[in-house]
């Protein structure tokens, strides 16, 4: 079925067909067909060709329609830059003058001082102070993803007059299905719907109809709070607020989309061990330069296992057969902890973990650890005397790797609450660091019982 629409989507238009008007300079064609077609098309178009043919699109297109294209693209930090400097400066200003305030401040937050302010100072005056506005919040808050170009009537004001406002702001609005209500001081005091609006009697005033119970965020709010609001409420837009409860902007669902996969990209960097998710596009250098520091400590961290192993030396040499369980132990006991962490961290994401369900998380990850322990151990110790017919070593072996399963899944489930409640993010307890430092206690408890029943095994 996915399969057919791609197919579908493709008949849509064709490239090469559009490629060779662009190389033709057939200027009348290209528009015809080009702008008949999605915004997401049209991206992805713009984003196959090569710098020469897309020189010939900023001839053929306004920068009006430009904006369309760059508010839909999704590119690398760099990439905004190198497209950028394809155009003609006058021409890129006032392309970013006809973007969403937001979407535009998401471009020039990729640019240097310099040619940030060079851009600025291209546009008309309203323009950059909006943008200006909106660059100085700090990064990752509601504030910095808010766009100011929102629809809002007065308190005070009838249906009717409501609608004229809506009629002349919506143009430039990046929604208009909420419109939001503000006193004589611009503080927010409700919401309307636009269904709300449209129903009611023209002489109705906005007050009467409008919702008082407004869900909002402020402007230094964490962007990820605002995304768990926005997906809690099943909001498409939110308003922003200073703390004297004035109406600043609003962040719509397509922004908290964004939000949403950019953290996500980032815990899973942060579970997989990396700075950042590497770009598959991106060169071995800078790929080995993300890797590096957590690869480097968790070298360090390794150490740690083998010093440890080192001071288990004569009980390893007198049986050597406990050597042969070591890579199942800590394997076993890692992927345990591994399993905790995931829940852990994602409920602490979602919100699902609050502080009143944190014990009862930590005992259900406890007797969860017990229980598939227990089987693990028992399932080892069968395996081990039917294959080695040793119950000495099948009973140590299950016994190690019961209590460090269990560990290992205490481990995985607190270590995350304990960083979480500390302020940092809980996703920095990655995947390698909670393998490496099972595989250190595994081996503690595994050895150790083995040099304290040395006597039986021998």
């Amino acid at each position: 079925m996915v399969e057919q629409q791609n197919n579908k989507n493709e008949e849509l238009f064709n490239e090469e067909e559009l490629r060779q008007y662009l190389i033709d300079e057939n200027i009348d064609q290209f528009r015809e067909i080009f702008l008949e077609l999605h915004s997401y098309d049209q991206a992805q178009f713009y984003e196959k060709v090569g710098p020469d043919i897309r020189k010939t699109i900023y001839l053929f297109l306004s920068p009006q329609e430009m904006a369309t294209i760059f508010e839909t693209i999704e590119l690398e930090d760099k990439e905004y830059e190198q497209f950028l400097n394809e155009m003609d400066t006058a021409y890129g200003a006032e392309m970013l003058s006809y973007m969403y305030t937001d979407d535009a401040v998401d471009v020039l937050n990729e640019l240097d001082d310099e040619q940030r302010e060079s851009y600025l100072e291209m546009m008309d005056s309203e323009t950059a102070e909006e943008i200006n506005e909106l660059l100085g919040y700090a990064e990752y808050t509601a504030g910095a993803i808010m766009t100011t170009e929102y629809v809002s009537v007065y308190e005070n004001s009838t249906v009717r007059s409501a609608m004229t406002v809506l009629r002349n702001e919506a143009p430039n609005a990046e929604t208009i299905y909420y419109v939001f209500v503000v006193d004589d001081d611009r503080r927010l005091s409700g919401v309307i719907s636009l269904r709300d609006l449209i129903i009611s009697d023209e002489d109705t005033l906005i007050h009467d109809i409008m919702n008082e119970r407004v869900v909002y965020v402020k402007a230094s709010d964490d962007q990820e709070d605002v995304a768990q609001i926005m997906k809690d409420y099943n909001f498409l837009a939110i308003p922003v607020v200073n703390d004297a409860q004035e109406m600043l902007g609003i962040i719509t669902v397509d922004d908290i989309i964004d939000v949403i996969d950019e953290e996500a990209t980032d815990d899973y960097s942060k579970l997989a061990g990396l700075s950042d998710v590497d770009d598959v596009e991106a060169s071995p250098f800078k790929a080995a330069k993300k890797r590096l520091p957590w690869l480097i400590m968790l070298l360090f961290l390794g150490m740690i296992t083998a010093t440890l192993m080192g001071q288990f030396e004569a009980t390893l040499d007198k049986v050597a057969l406990l050597a042969l369980f070591i890579p199942l132990i800590s394997g076993t006991s890692g992927n345990s902890g591994t399993q905790a962490l995931a829940v852990a961290v994602r409920g602490i994401a979602t919100g699902e973990i609050g502080d009143k369900s944190k014990l009862k998380m930590l005992l259900r990850e406890v007797l969860t650890g017990l229980i598939t322990g227990i089987v693990c151990g028992l399932i080892v110790v069968a395996i081990i005397f039917f294959w080695k017919h040793n119950l000495i070593i099948g009973l140590l072996v299950g016994a190690a790797i019961s209590t460090s399963i269990l560990v290992a899944t205490i481990a995985g489930s607190f270590i995350p609450l304990l960083i979480h409640k500390l302020g940092a993010d809980p996703a920095v307890a990655s995947g390698p660091f909670i393998t490496t430092l099972n595989d250190v206690t595994s081996i503690l408890i595994y050895l150790g019982l083995a040099s304290i029943f040395l006597g039986q095994l021998m």
